[in-house]
């Protein structure tokens, strides 16, 4: 038998769970990589670090039940789905990306997003330049 709830039941923006309500975005964003538990966990994980090392300047945040990377306004947001770690960038679009790392949401005019399946390769310094980019230009703008 189908579901009585039809898919545009669910809320919009996702909601942080009340009991984590307290919590700083980097507790959270530790949380969910706990609760992952499995390669995207681990995954995620790299990523971040990877995304915080590439600039001092870059906080943290936790916004629509998600984790989120800014510096003087979003760079990525980095979500997990069942067969894939999404990173997408807020402003992908206006950045360059000669190595094509870019390989999802490519057809809007301001999003660009990066999907990881399970054992897929990061180039850590590629990556590292992209990011550095999305600062510079929400630094200059």
């Amino acid at each position: 038998m189908a579901s009585s709830k039809s898919p545009a039941s669910k809320p919009f923006p996702k909601k942080t769970p009340a009991n984590d309500a307290g919590k700083s975005p980097s507790e959270l964003i530790d949380a969910r990589i706990t609760e992952l538990n499995d390669w995207r966990g681990a995954l995620l994980s790299r990523l971040r670090s990877l995304i915080r090392d590439a600039d001092a300047g870059i906080t943290e945040e936790w916004k629509w039940n998600t984790p989120v990377w800014s510096c003087g306004g979003i760079i990525c947001t980095g979500e997990t789905y069942k067969k894939v770690v999404k990173l997408t960038f807020a402003k992908g679009a206006a950045l360059a990306d000669p190595a094509r790392l870019f390989n999802s949401s490519l057809d809007g005019n301001v999003r660009r997003a990066i999907d990881f399946p399970e054992g897929s390769t990061v180039d850590e310094p590629t990556l590292r330049t992209l990011i550095q980019a999305a600062v510079k230009l929400n630094k200059s703008t």
